[in-house]
């Protein structure tokens, strides 16, 4: 009798590895290696223009992940870029949606929220995983070598 339920038992297993598998496709955090491709492209995308930024990327909950502050980029900017990512993470945008959004009266104030371009959320597979921000050039270049970088990892913006 015994040796009869294991074909039973097997059955009720056998889509456990699936399940697992499916579970590990979704990604919970941005790696450090990811991190590492959107600051090298954002960074690229600096230097080719002649942008002299402070790029940081942080996790979901806003922890810096890495930074870089490019030789000519000012102290302040490093205040600037933290506070662009986050406002994304507050508002759950980039910040120039957000700055749209606020003078169109359908979001609400972020305390020190930045309205201008240059700061997102990193969402890959429709999951947000971070945010990047970039600081020193004018908000529509720090959001072109931001992209830049989210180009690099797939990631939405």
């Amino acid at each position: 009798m015994r040796i009869r339920s294991l074909p039973v038992i097997a059955l009720f297993f056998a889509p456990l590895p699936v399940l697992l598998a499916s579970s590990a496709q979704a990604q919970e955090s941005l790696t450090f290696e990811q991190a590492t491709a959107a600051m090298d492209a954002a960074e690229a995308e600096g230097r080719r223009n002649q942008w002299n930024l402070t790029i940081v990327i942080t996790d979901a909950e806003g922890t810096p992940i890495y930074l870089r502050r490019m030789d000519g980029a000012s102290a302040r900017t490093y205040q600037i870029a933290m506070a662009k990512t986050r406002t994304a993470l507050a508002a759950g945008m980039s910040t120039g949606e957000y700055g749209q959004a606020l003078a169109a009266g359908r979001a609400d104030t972020i305390p020190d929220g930045i309205r201008f371009e240059g700061g997102y959320v990193i969402r890959i597979g429709g999951q947000l995983v971070g945010a990047m921000s970039a600081s020193g050039a004018r908000g529509s270049e720090d959001a072109q070598a931001v992209r830049a970088g989210l180009d690099a990892i797939g990631a939405e913006h």
